[in-house]
């Protein structure tokens, strides 16, 4: 693809796609004395220099100084903004206010209908816990790791991300923080409740998926009544049911396995084997009977270049009962839910997300960077999934990607960009 064509869809995707986020209605809570910049071209400016590899405050001052005359008409940015100016007014806004924005542009990408499900009958939705250490802790949105009275401070700022794994694009479709005073496990119902919410009257994911850090009778049933099926990791922390399913299904062999798939991962060989059952078959503690319908355990062979072996076992459990799919939907269901973690090591390798935090002394600034990367990400998912038409564009390298948004933000003009719509906002302060 031409360098034009390129920087012309990349600054669709930030004017015109970003502007599906709404950032200008995020809630201001900023003494309007003095306010010299609009929040929202704050956000907005934020938001395009994550997307071009930003990794600190000082980048997003180096590229708002640097954008092309086109890219700053389309983003709004009218001049250099000062890295204390920014890290001042992030502080400032509340977290928690950024979701809608997420919500906006999910919910825009569902109308295009943009987020079918791939190989599944229905929406899965995959939930797991990150945690950013920082040199800080507020005992609200970083919980404090100190372990020696007289070691240095660490405090960890931990979300649950919700990343929509039966969609090609793999969105993150919600960030939910967890409270310092609790854990994955205690803020399950939080971070469930809440994305529930958010899409409630679309038809985005009938099963949820989460490994065994929230797997109790009250996550379960909780995602029951929602009229929702839950696929959970299972492990020794419900030891009833661990040791019926292993003594059940970790006898069968790899003859017996119900479906097989086979990847090169890193120059790894990587086959996965199910085998998978009927939970009547198994003694199921006391409430799981009302809507435990599934065991099933998931072999992981792993061979690297020397022919060395490394075998690894996992059990889960689900309300979804067996004939519900085939046993090669039901192999793919369990292995889309490593799409969260996919999600996760995107923004930490490529977005370098734990090296780089932004800001390292306010959790609650950390906070508000980490939402907007997550919306970055995001963006830049739909984008590479989705708007791009051929499977090599599809499969480009994340770096590269982020390197020709960095391109366009520099280079786009005023003819690669005519005609291109423009965004539907205030004009900024």
């Amino acid at each position: 693809m031409s360098d034009a064509r390129m920087n012309r869809r990349l600054a669709s995707l930030l004017s015109v796609r970003l502007a599906e986020a709404r950032l200008e209605q995020v809630p201001d809570g900023r003494d309007p004395r003095g306010v010299q910049w609009s929040l929202g071209t704050l956000l907005h400016a934020t938001v395009a220099a994550i997307a071009a590899g930003a990794k600190s405050l000082a980048d997003v001052e180096k590229y708002t100084a640097s954008l092309s005359r086109a890219m700053r008409r389309k983003l709004g940015v009218p001049r250099r903004v000062p890295d204390t100016t920014l890290r001042d007014n992030l502080c400032a806004v509340e977290p928690e206010m950024l979701g809608p924005c997420l919500h906006a542009v999910v919910r825009a990408a569902h109308r295009r209908k943009a987020l079918a499900p791939e190989g599944l009958p229905f929406g899965t939705l995959s939930l797991d816990g990150k945690g950013t250490a920082l040199p800080t802790a507020d005992d609200h949105y970083a919980q404090r790791q100190t372990s020696a009275e007289d070691g240095p401070l660490v405090g960890v700022v931990r979300t649950v991300t919700a990343t929509l794994t039966s969609s090609p694009a793999r969105l993150c479709i919600d960030v939910t923080p967890i409270p310092a005073r609790t854990n994955e496990m205690g803020a399950f119902e939080a971070a469930f409740e809440h994305v529930v919410k958010a899409y409630a009257g679309l038809d985005l994911f009938q099963v949820i998926t989460y490994d065994a850090g929230a797997c109790s009778l009250d996550n379960a049933s909780r995602v029951r009544a929602r009229d929702l099926h839950y696929v959970l990791g299972l492990t020794v922390a419900q030891p009833t049911l661990f040791a019926a399913a292993r003594a059940w299904l970790g006898a069968r062999s790899a003859d017996q396995a119900d479906a097989v798939s086979e990847d090169l991962v890193s120059g790894k060989t990587v086959i996965r084997r199910l085998y998978l059952g009927a939970a009547k078959e198994v003694d199921s503690p006391e409430g799981w009977e009302a809507h435990l319908r599934t065991v099933l355990r998931v072999e992981t062979e792993s061979i690297d270049a020397h022919g060395k072996c490394k075998i690894e076992n996992r059990y889960l459990i689900s309300s979804l009962t067996a004939g519900r799919l085939s046993f090669d939907q039901w192999l793919l269901l369990l292995r889309r839910h490593w799409g969260v973690e996919t999600t996760h090591q995107i923004l930490d390798v490529v977005f370098e997300e734990d090296d780089h935090p932004w800001i390292e002394q306010n959790p609650r600034g950390m906070l508000v960077v980490a939402v907007l990367r997550r919306l970055a990400y995001t963006l830049l998912s739909l984008f590479r999934s989705v708007t791009q038409r051929s499977d090599v564009l599809r499969h480009v390298p994340w770096k590269d990607l982020l390197w020709a948004v960095h391109l366009t933000l520099l280079t786009a003009t005023d003819e690669q960009l005519e005609g291109l719509r423009d965004r539907a906002l205030p004009a900024p302060s």
